[in-house]
Order: structure tokens, then sequence, then C-alpha cells
């Protein structure tokens, strides 16, 4: 089957009063082919529900359990297409990322997920290159072959060593996954634990080697004030002893934790 833009939603993630979240949703307003956009919080103010009702878009509102994993899945089930993309509120797209998201999902045998190449925000410039991102598109090499996508070891590779599939860039399809895609628990390895699980499902990961969604990076983001309570380490850990033993697992950890601190403001 041939998925369409009638086939998508963008779910925006709002949390608290971000300055950067009407620079996302005119993101997505602006992408050549439309889809559905959609709003989820479980932190409702004035400013969120201001937006909504300036732009016309749906809001939804988590009034259940308050984690990461949770709001994200929350509102993965308010979308009823068979495809869906968690936007964060601080992060961009560029107006051609869903186009190219469709084409790879077109092209791809039995996609799981599609997702994209990104590039960093910081202090409102672009950063395409920098070692943080050339050491993500290293881990990436195993699913850069399409005929290499759809297998369990190269799709396990990819994730062996770091996890360098960046979570808002990802088109998951909501029709082969059981249930929510993200586990309660997690504070910096939500998305890396849910590729994970579905590194062992049958289907393909198709990559678009193209940087057309914009992680920002500043001292209030998620990523950063996760980092900065040395939190990560312990998760980045138990997901390293996914696919080594424990030995590899913690030289591996060490290596990781340095990589990342480039996430730092």
């Amino acid at each position: 089957m041939k998925y369409t833009n009638n086939d998508h939603t963008f779910v925006l993630c709002a949390y608290k009063e971000s300055d950067y979240l009407e620079d996302c949703l005119k993101s997505l307003l602006n992408q050549t082919v439309k889809s559905n956009i959609i709003v989820s919080t479980s932190t409702p103010n004035d400013k969120i529900s201001d937006l909504c009702n300036n732009y016309n878009l749906q809001l939804y509102v988590n009034d259940g359990r308050k984690s990461i994993a949770d709001d994200w899945n929350y509102g993965y089930l308010k979308a009823n297409t068979k495809l869906v993309t968690i936007a964060h509120q601080d992060d961009i797209y560029e107006s051609t990322y869903l186009e190219n998201i469709l084409k790879g999902l077109n092209n791809s045998k039995n996609p799981l997920i599609a997702f994209t190449d990104y590039f960093e925000i910081r202090n409102n410039e672009k950063i395409y290159d920098n070692k943080l991102l050339k050491i993500k598109r290293i881990l990436l090499t195993p699913v850069k072959i399409k005929s290499l996508s759809g297998i369990k070891l190269f799709k396990r590779m990819t994730l062996a060593f770091g996890n360098g599939i960046c979570c808002p860039a990802v088109t998951l399809v909501k029709e082969k996954i059981d249930g929510v895609p993200f586990i309660y628990g997690y504070k910096s390895n939500v998305d890396w634990q849910a590729w994970e699980i579905l590194s062992k499902q049958k289907g393909n990961f198709a990559y678009i080697n193209k940087a057309l969604m914009g992680h920002r990076i500043h001292s209030e983001s998620e990523t950063s004030r996760v980092i900065g309570e040395s939190a990560r380490s312990g998760e980045d850990f138990e997901m390293f002893s996914k696919f080594w033993i424990k030995p590899i697992a913690k030289m591996l950890t060490k290596f990781y934790a340095n990589s990342e601190k480039s996430n730092q403001v």
C-alpha cells in the first residue's frame, strides 16, 4: 500500500510555556505536503490554549500519569492515523520533511519507522556538522543501505553503540506497532528503548539521509536538564547491556557520556 498525507498526524507535545512552541508549529504548518496536526500537553496553560485557538487546532490534555513516556504515548494514541510523528516543542522541521518521509515509507518494503537526518540549532543558528552529529551519522551506517534496513542484526547494530536516531525526526507506522511504543520509567532514553524493541520486530527502519529536522540545544531543554542531573549514565548502561556483556557495556557508557557532553549548554 502507499501512504499519503491523509495517513499522517503531527502530534505537537507542549510542556509548560516554551518560547519556541509557535516556531515549531509554524514549521509543521509550512510543510509542502499538508497533514493533520494536534497538540497534546500534561501542563495546560493559557499560552498553549491561546496558540491552539489562534490556529484552530485540537488540544488534548493528559490528566493521567505524567512522565515523558506517558505524555508521548498519550499524544500518540490521540492521533487517529496510520502514521504519527511526535514533534517536540523546541524543535523545527524543514518544509520538505513530510514529503520525504512519505517517499521513504513508500519506497520501503515493510517500514516500522521512517526517520531523517537532523541538524542542531544553537543560538538560533543551524549547525550541520560537529563531533556529536558525526558520531551519530556513523552509528546509522547499517541502515543507510536499503537492502539491510530490514535485517534484525543491522537494525540492532545501528543502536548497539548508541542512539543515532533523533526521536522527533521519526515517523512511526502505528498500524505495525502493538500497543504504545514508549516505556514508563526512562528519562533520557525513552526513545532509544523504543527503537531497541522495534529492532527485534519484523520490518524496516527507513532512513532518509537528509537533515530535515532541527533539534534545539538550550539550557531549558529536557535533554540538557537530564544530562545536567547525570541521570543519563545509568540508563545508558541499561541500554548498552541489552546488546553487550557488562564490561563492554560499562566501557561504552563512559565513551558515550563524553560524546553527549556537547548537548550541554
